[in-house]
């Protein structure tokens, strides 16, 4: 039942953080708002280590070091996906994705077992993500190919983090995040110096005719920069996004990895939420059905 409490607690606080993300990086590029929000992450995390106790072992540093590669890339080409659009579409495909690999892992690697109803309820998820992700209707936005590419390979990295998380000691505590930050705020903020030289590039026309650089990677949507809104966005998407990791992390330190695989994944119900309110992005009734199951799925998985 805990397992599920923080599986579900912070799949919708770290949807909700995705979010912000992907307002931030329209302000002010993928790159800069990902290592802001690590930055801030990193120093809540470190808080949150005086109040829930954990001890730094050799595997601890490793997987922390191994989990922040695969969480910074993966994060950024999240956040990417995210400021190209729609983020109700996108964010449950990356979602979708990520739920493959750790729950084939967990069943055939790691060999976990669940009642009966527990696999069905793994079925119940997935088809829930998929309902989510697809929505054929005609009132439904069309994602880009290079919006969708990004999320299939943020979701594809998503998966390798949990793994990895996965290993840490269970006695570790949140030290494995807080040295997964480190490794997320070195990367960020080491790219922003190449940043700068492609936005150079991009002025000079050498990536394109009309010389404008894109939004996804390099800076704001349609190349306006605003970094007081983006500076904004990116703390507040730090604040969640390391909140809704530690519940993950102690859910994953509680319970069984494919559970936890599949709750990660409700993650975009968050994301869409936020969507509709704030960018009146439709909400189909597909999608509504999907996150109607993605409830049911939940409650089975609290009683396997």
């Amino acid at each position: 039942m805990l397992t599920v409490i923080f599986g579900l607690s912070g799949a919708l606080v770290f949807g909700s953080g995705d979010f912000l993300g992907g307002m931030a990086s329209k302000r002010m590029g993928a790159f800069l708002a990902t290592g802001t929000a690590g930055l801030v992450g990193l120093f809540l995390l470190a808080g949150f280590t005086l109040f829930i106790p954990g001890t730094i072992t050799p595997e601890t540093v490793i997987y922390g070091l191994l989990s922040g590669v695969c969480g910074a890339l993966a994060i950024l080409l999240l956040y990417a996906s995210l400021a190209i659009g729609p983020m109700s579409i996108l964010s449950p495909l990356g979602a979708l994705v990520s739920a493959i690999f750790p729950v084939m892992w967990a069943i055939f690697v790691s060999h976990e077992s669940l009642a009966w109803f527990g696999y069905l309820a793994l079925g119940i998820g997935a088809i829930a993500i998929v309902l989510v992700a697809f929505t054929p209707e005609k009132e439904a936005v069309k994602p880009r190919a290079r919006g969708i590419i990004f999320a299939v390979l943020a979701g594809i990295l998503i998966g390798l983090f949990l793994i990895v998380l996965d290993q840490a000691p269970s006695s570790a505590g949140l030290y494995p995040l807080v040295f997964n930050r480190v490794v997320n705020v070195t990367i960020m903020f080491g790219s922003v110096a190449v940043m700068a030289l492609i936005r150079w590039a991009h002025r000079r026309g050498l990536f394109g005719k009309d010389g404008k650089p894109r939004a996804d990677l390099v800076v704001g949507d349609g190349g306006a920069l605003d970094y007081k809104k983006g500076i904004l966005l990116a703390i507040g998407c730090g604040l969640l996004d390391a909140t809704g990791n530690a519940l993950l992390l102690i859910g994953i330190q509680l319970g069984n990895l494919s559970v936890m695989s599949v709750l990660t994944a409700m993650y975009p119900a968050g994301t869409i939420i936020l969507a509709a309110v704030v960018l009146r992005e439709k909400i189909t009734k597909l999608q509504l059905v999907g996150m109607v199951l993605a409830l049911a799925a939940a409650g089975m998985l609290a009683l396997s």
